[in-house]
């Protein structure tokens, strides 16, 4: 049941495995009503089984995959898996960690029940007479071959595309099951330009002569030319614009002067059609077109009430075909749902096919998320251990926040504030960043975060879902602080405003007597390479606030010298102050812009 390593390359050679499921008198129920009443499931396994079972991870494969997600059948085997780059030792599905599971779908034609399999009635194949099946099918097939495997419980679903449709169904249907789902590239409905893609290849099926209604099994023509139109159509939505142009741009083969590009969606069509059967390509497509978790659940709402898994949403930039944007939807409904979700979007120039391609900072994404700590657990990763100076900061930032409140960091940085707050007080807390280093380490500590640019809005928060927005060291360096004020009191209902006051003394007295930009530990850059865009002063803030109709309940300085503590002393905080540290939240006052 498992495929060992032979070195350091991967998970070596694996053995594909085919298991007949048990099923009741009345078969295996669709959703369309009918049933099945056989039912084989083609898997694959790599790594080793706990003896407590509680290191599976299943992985669930996309449109047109299968079983082999890594390794070779044999020695000389020269297609590995699919994502044998992200499965094996120390990969981002570390195989010296985890028990990875994957499995051919319901509807599929390599070794799992579907059009090709033969009906029990008949005796022949089912081809046309194959049910309807859907992505809920999908997942439940799949969870009855992990019960028939004595699996109960998993510590992650993963799946891109498809599969990342998969994966939500997963948190959805069977939440107490699965401890965390991973979504790539992925949606809870198809846009109408994918439906239209999809529509288009499938009628490139139906209309080849020989497709003969489906009913094709005993023919020895097969409808070749319109599956390989199918996939050329779908291929054409997996790459981003500026891959296609890198790679073919408006080249012509020197042989016969047809466009470079013509001749490798030939290509790829005629390989398919190697590989795949054109029935189990109309089912498949038609699920993943029916795939709408509103219809399904009633309201979006309802559905994700019913989620217990933590999330990690990854989009990718350059997808066209399942754009940034439905991971965007996906997150924002988690988060609005008050599920654990972390949201992450790559850089990634090929396209929707990245996940399977551009391998790096998806894994290292991936493999932080698998191998943190509950954020329920006080005993988390702490990669860096903050300076006395940080530590004082996170003090005194608590300082403002009653204990067991909602709390969002924007510009989280790390995440060391964030898991102090919620490791010594209690609090539940989202970071929000846009660097994805950062979001890693957040989600190494084990907390939840999303990478966003704070300077484009909050549109993924709804309104007062926090009690506290925190904007710590981070005002001076964003590019929109009136909109970055405006959008932290509409997410919640306290904020909590910490900067460098550049109008302390010994600013003022270096810039008066020196004639150059101060250095000091609150500011401790150079005037060309500072991340610093807004120098302000306690008063031009309060002045700010004051604009923008905004009430300042409380205001805390700190000096970092006797002098600057002598003149906090007497009342001059604007010439004392080293840092500031403001509660706002809003007035009943119009803001002016």
């Amino acid at each position: 049941m498992t495929a060992q390593s032979t070195d350091n390359q991967g998970v070596g050679v694996v053995e594909a495995h085919s298991v007949e499921i048990a099923l009741p008198a009345e078969g295996l129920l669709l959703e369309c009503g009918r049933a099945l009443k056989d039912l084989c499931v083609a898997y694959e396994s790599y790594g080793e089984l706990s003896e407590a079972k509680d290191n599976v991870i299943f992985v669930c494969h996309a449109l047109t995959g299968d079983a082999h997600a890594a390794g070779r059948h044999h020695a000389d085997d020269k297609s590995p898996g699919w994502w044998d780059d992200m499965i094996g030792p120390g990969r981002g599905l570390d195989t010296n960690r985890y028990f990875v599971v994957c499995a051919n779908i319901l509807g599929g034609c390599k070794g799992t029940t579907g059009p090709g399999s033969t009906d029990p009635d008949t005796g022949k194949a089912y081809g046309s007479t194959f049910p309807e099946i859907t992505v809920g099918d999908i997942v439940d097939v799949h969870r009855l071959l992990l019960l028939h495997l004595g699996i109960t419980s998993l510590r992650a679903v993963i799946g891109g595309s498809m599969g990342g449709m998969q994966a939500l169904e997963w948190g959805i249907r069977y939440g107490e099951m699965v401890e965390r789902c991973v979504c790539i590239a992925s949606t809870m409905r198809l846009s109408a330009q994918a439906l239209a893609f999809d529509i288009v290849g499938r009628n490139a099926i139906e209309s080849d002569p020989d497709w003969q209604g489906g009913d094709y099994y005993d023919s020895a023509q097969r409808p070749g030319p319109g599956l390989a139109q199918a996939r050329m159509i779908g291929h054409i939505t997996y790459l981003s614009p500026e891959v296609m142009t890198s790679k073919f741009g408006r080249e012509r083969r020197e042989d016969d002067s047809r466009f470079q590009v013509e001749s490798y969606l030939e290509y790829q069509g005629n390989k398919f059609v190697d590989r795949f059967d054109a029935n189990s390509y109309l089912r498949i497509t038609n699920a993943m077109d029916s795939y709408d978790v509103e219809e399904q659940y009633g309201t979006v709402e309802a559905a994700m009430n019913q989620v217990k898994s933590r999330f990690l949403v990854v989009a990718l930039s350059s997808d066209w075909l399942f754009p940034p944007e439905q991971s965007i939807e996906l997150s924002t409904a988690l988060l609005k749902g008050g599920r654990r979700i972390s949201y992450c979007i790559l850089q990634a120039p090929y396209g929707h096919d990245a996940f399977l391609v551009d391998i790096e900072h998806l894994a290292d994404v991936v493999s932080t998320f698998l191998g943190a700590d509950s954020e329920d657990n006080d005993s988390a990763a702490s990669p860096h251990v903050p300076s006395d100076s940080e530590a004082e900061n996170h003090e005194f930032i608590a300082g403002f926040i009653a204990p067991g409140s909602r709390v969002i960091d924007l510009g989280c940085g790390d995440g060391a504030l964030i898991h102090h707050l919620v490791r010594e007080h209690g609090v539940d807390a989202l970071g929000v960043d846009i660097d994805l280093k950062n979001i890693i380490n957040v989600v190494e500590r084990g907390r939840k975060a999303i990478q966003c640019d704070v300077d484009e809005g909050l549109a993924m928060v709804a309104d007062q879902a926090y009690d506290y927005a925190i904007l710590s060291q981070t005002l001076q360096v964003v590019h929109r602080p009136r909109h970055v004020l405006r959008e932290m009191l509409r997410v919640a209902k306290e904020g909590i405003v910490t900067f460098p006051n550049f109008g302390r003394w010994s600013h003022r007295l270096y810039l008066g007597v020196m004639g150059r930009m101060p250095i000091s530990k609150s500011l401790p850059f150079e005037w060309h390479n500072t991340p610093n865009i807004h120098l302000a002063t306690l008063k031009d803030f309060v002045e700010l606030c004051r604009q923008e109709g905004i009430d300042i309940l409380d205001i805390e300085c700190t000096a970092d010298n006797a002098i600057g503590r002598l003149l906090l002393g007497i009342g001059l905080r604007n010439l004392g102050a080293d840092r500031i540290f403001v509660r706002i939240s809003r007035g009943n006052h119009e803001s002016h812009d």
